[in-house]
């Protein structure tokens, strides 16, 4: 009984609400009266004398009810369906008198799962020690509104994060933003994760600007081969000035 007071689905699917009565085989649908409410002042669906009374006009075409047991079923449930519904049956042993048979409320929570986190990284600032970059990540169509989380190779890092809608019982769009100074090669993952179920997607992040020095073997041939020349030409001159005289 404490199972079926809560009853989980997803956008899009058909769920059943339970009610607390069944209709006996020797007895008929034209002696009761049935009421399934939500938040006990919407009338979803009614029924009396075994025909439908009342339908509320944002479950047009979306509702049924069970002749025997007062299944509701709802298809395609809709974020905006979650909440509480109560079940009213009455008996009509004598049209003056009717009797309660139960009332009993069960509660529907509705789901959609989110998008694959999508990762883009901003490069702001390239210099020789460091890459400044700011990362982004978002996911959306989603509910109940999530949590999101960011690593840096599996190291955890805390996200600036914003949500669109901030309430309500709308699909959420989450945004998380990092601003980062990468001074080598590292991998960022994303994470989103609501009603118990996560997604991530990862990125390499790379240090974009390796600026290239001469290395101390290039200065070192530099110098050895300026060298060599300066002491050809004073060669070259020492046995000119010893040579020229004679002739």
């Amino acid at each position: 009984a404490l199972e079926k007071k809560v009853i989980k689905s997803k956008l899009g699917e058909k769920v059943g609400l339970p009610c607390c009565h069944e209709i006996p085989s020797s007895d008929s649908l034209h002696n009761y009266r049935v009421y399934w409410q939500k938040n006990t002042m919407e009338v979803v669906l009614a029924y009396a004398e075994g025909k439908e009374i009342s339908k509320h006009k944002r479950y047009e075409n979306r509702t049924e009810m069970n002749d025997r047991n007062f299944t509701l079923w709802i298809s395609p449930v809709e974020i905006p369906d979650s909440g509480p519904y109560q079940c009213v049956v009455q008996h009509r042993k004598s049209s003056q008198n009717p009797s309660v048979m139960c009332d009993e409320t069960v509660t529907l929570f509705v789901a959609a799962d989110f998008s694959e986190p999508n990762i883009t990284a901003h490069v702001i600032n390239d210099s020789c020690e460091s890459t400044e970059v700011m990362v982004r990540c978002s996911s959306y169509g989603g509910f109940p509104r999530p949590e999101m989380y960011g690593a840096l190779n599996n190291k955890s890092m805390v996200l600036n994060v914003s949500w669109v809608p901030e309430s309500g019982l709308s699909p959420y769009s989450v945004t998380g933003k990092l601003h980062l100074n990468v001074t080598e090669d590292v991998s960022f993952t994303c994470t989103v994760e609501s009603n118990g179920l996560t997604k991530s997607t990862s990125l390499l992040l790379k240090k974009t600007n390796d600026c290239v020095f001469p290395t101390t073997l290039q200065s070192y041939n530099v110098i050895t081969a300026s060298s060599i020349i300066i002491i050809i030409f004073l060669l070259a001159v020492t046995l000119a000035a010893r040579y020229l005289p004679r002739h």
